[in-house]
């Protein structure tokens, strides 16, 4: 398989995310040449911030590796990250934390992300192998997509006084 159709995979949970009212952020995780998690954001039908595509592709590596017998601290070295859009600094600081191989991803994040507003690689003194731009259009686009309608789980706005 190519990063393109590791992407292309990322996009399929990106549009989902997007068909149920969430960010549309897609993630896969490639454990030697496989995916073997993919998750999209979770944050408004959860109710909780942390439900990011990534933290869930993290948890499914967690049972994978418990149902597979192998240790997490020897998986997760191994794995590349493929994300249509930029990880939040959460999100990236976490993976950086786990060591992962890689992070790919399509658009920046410059609102949040973990490296264009935060170098989360300095913060954290470990530095991993991070691409972006690939399919970056797409994935803005679907942020367009999403940010024209409303967020039903944003907080009501409160009115100048």
């Amino acid at each position: 398989m190519t990063l393109n159709t590791f992407m292309s995979e990322a996009f399929v949970e990106a549009r989902r995310a997007l068909s149920v009212g969430e960010v549309p952020v897609g993630c896969v995780f490639v454990y030697q040449g496989n995916v073997i998690a993919r998750g999209a954001n979770e944050v408004n039908a959860t109710k909780n911030a942390t439900r990011h595509a990534e933290f869930i592709c993290i948890d499914q590596i967690l049972e994978y590796c418990r149902n597979n017998g192998l240790l997490a601290e020897k998986v997760f070295p191994e794995i590349s990250v493929v994300v249509t859009v930029e990880p939040c600094i959460m999100c990236s600081a976490a993976l950086h934390d786990l060591r992962v191989k890689e992070i790919i991803y399509g658009c920046a994040n410059d609102r949040f992300g973990g490296k264009t507003v935060v170098d989360v690689p300095q913060v954290v003194n470990y530095s991993l192998k991070v691409q972006g731009g690939i399919c970056a259009d797409e994935a803005m686009e679907l942020l367009k997509e999403f940010y024209k309608g409303e967020n039903p789980s944003a907080p009501v706005a409160k009115s100048k006084r």
